[in-house]
């Protein structure tokens, strides 16, 4: 009988103290105010698979940020293109989003659904040009600091999380955007910050809520992230268990928004994936072209 005492008592710990921890993260961390924030994601159910925490943290109503999410492909590898892409938009709606027009899905062939194939990255920085940046040949030319209507881009990092070559591609397709930006003008600073998704191990990945011990740890030991930063160099989201950003809201974007893509394994994945719970994003240092 011992074991069931411990495991009720684990039962009990283990969701006091993951309460406390997001308490102390959202009091002491940094948080972005008042930015013009795009999500870039490589096919519909990112949003939500990977990054809800991030979503739900920075679409609440006080931060005063306004949040789009940019999505290179329909996720048509199935033929699914066309349900993806609502389920897309009602899952942005379910996240925080203002509007489901804030939802952009892009249909190209130089970006297909693909496990095997890597996007270019100089087509992807093309599109976020044309997107965010559509008179920078113009300022350029009169010496003069790009316009851009975004302040914040979020996308994968190196890794892709998954090692999925789509989203590997989004980071690089990123990096050459905020690169182009000040392309040719040394000692320049990107008008636009490019913040990434931390990449952990397999066993870290499907830790669930005890992966916020080894995230914080991480963080403590490593960069300081300061409360008080323009451009802090991290970021960390936790899902809370009230109020609207919550772990439950994340499971609702996925299992009533994305109900094309939950096959039995997506039930895995939303209840032990740490995605699902926390992230913690990097600031990429760009250097001009």
């Amino acid at each position: 009988m011992d074991w069931l005492f411990l495991l009720s008592v684990l039962a009990v710990v283990i969701p006091s103290l993951y309460l406390y921890t997001v308490g102390v993260v959202s009091s002491r961390f940094p948080m972005l105010y008042n930015k013009r924030i795009c999500l870039l994601i490589a096919h519909p159910d990112d949003e939500a698979m990977f990054f809800a925490p991030t979503v739900l943290a920075l679409t609440r109503p006080e931060t005063g940020n306004y949040v789009k999410i940019l999505c290179l492909s329909s996720g048509d590898a199935d033929g699914l293109g066309e349900t993806r892409k609502r389920e897309l938009a009602k899952s942005g709606l379910a996240l925080g989003l203002r509007s489901a027009d804030d939802v952009f899905v892009v249909e190209d062939p130089d970006f297909p659904d693909s496990m095997t194939t890597t996007w270019d990255a100089d087509k992807i920085s093309s599109l976020l040009c044309s997107a965010f940046a559509p008179h920078l040949a113009e300022s350029r030319d009169k010496n003069n600091a790009p316009t851009v209507s975004i302040d914040i881009i979020i996308t994968f990092d190196a890794g892709g999380v998954s090692s999925h070559p789509n989203h590997i591609s989004l980071y690089h397709g990123a990096k050459a955007f905020a690169a182009t930006l000040v392309a040719g003008r040394a000692g320049w600073v990107a008008p636009v910050d490019l913040y990434t998704l931390t990449t952990v191990n397999f066993v870290r990945k499907y830790m669930g809520i005890l992966d916020v011990a080894a995230t914080l740890a991480n963080w403590a030991f490593g960069t300081k992230l300061k409360k008080d930063d323009k451009h802090p160099p991290g970021l960390v989201f936790l899902n809370g268990v009230s109020g609207n950003a919550t772990i439950t809201t994340a499971w609702k974007a996925m299992t009533t928004a994305h109900k094309s893509q939950m096959v039995w394994f997506r039930y895995g994945w939303i209840i032990l994936s740490r995605y699902m719970y926390i992230n913690d994003l990097k600031l990429e240092k760009i250097k001009s072209r």
